[in-house]
């Protein structure tokens, strides 16, 4: 099936059937936990005024074998249009278990289809195996401040959710400081970032953080 703010834009094949509460559960508590520090900074949510309407942000993390090879590493992650509900359930998550850039594709499972970055977090998982976690929000002022931040930016002609969004994921990791920084922005996508890393903690604060900074960069009215 093919599902612009909040659009599918890969083909997915999709098992319509709630997940193993005994396998997923407290890792989907964990993401709730994180999810709800991003909402409360902005970076995820819904509003009337903001891409038309449209629910923001979504949040993964790797499961199964640490070593599984690219385009295989699973993934826990929220469903698409779930970014404006207060809270989520173990329900409001799905599994991705494949997704393979070059057909533009993903395999999932769960009660929801997955995120429209599905294929973005998959491409960010395939940089390094030590990768666990990854965050997408919506941040207006570290968006505008990014370059400023020192923070790498994706083209600005690439679409957030396709192949050329994945592979930007790459180029950036291996030609500018994204290995280190754990956070980039994304230029064609009006407000996005990106955060990831090994600790779920540490992706958030990152955030948070590079927030903050980005708030004492706007300049006062004299």
């Amino acid at each position: 099936m093919r599902v612009d703010e909040g659009v599918i834009k890969f083909e997915a094949k999709h098992e319509h059937r709630a997940l193993a509460p005994s396998r997923y559960a407290s890792l989907a508590r964990e993401l709730a936990q994180f999810r709800e520090r991003l909402v409360a900074v902005g970076a995820i949510g819904q509003a009337p005024d903001r891409y038309g309407g449209a629910g923001f942000g979504n949040v993964s993390a790797r499961v199964g074998r640490r070593d599984a090879p690219a385009g295989r590493r699973a993934m826990l992650i929220t469903g698409t249009q779930t970014g404006g509900r207060p809270a989520l359930s173990l329900d409001d998550f799905c599994v991705v278990s494949r997704y393979d850039v070059a057909s533009n594709r993903v395999e999932s499972r769960g009660l929801v289809l997955p995120s429209s970055e599905a294929m973005t977090h998959g491409a960010i998982y395939d940089l390094s195996s030590t990768i666990r976690w990854v965050l997408h929000g919506h941040c207006p002022t570290l968006w505008r401040h990014a370059r400023a931040l020192g923070i790498p930016c994706t083209a600005r002609n690439v679409a957030y959710g396709t192949p050329a969004m994945a592979r930007e994921m790459r180029r950036l990791y291996e030609s500018t400081p994204l290995a280190a920084l754990g956070v980039l922005a994304m230029d064609g996508h009006e407000d996005g970032v990106i955060a990831f890393g090994s600790d779920g903690d540490d992706t958030v604060q990152a955030v948070v953080e590079f927030v903050a900074l980005a708030a004492q960069h706007v300049v006062q009215p004299h």
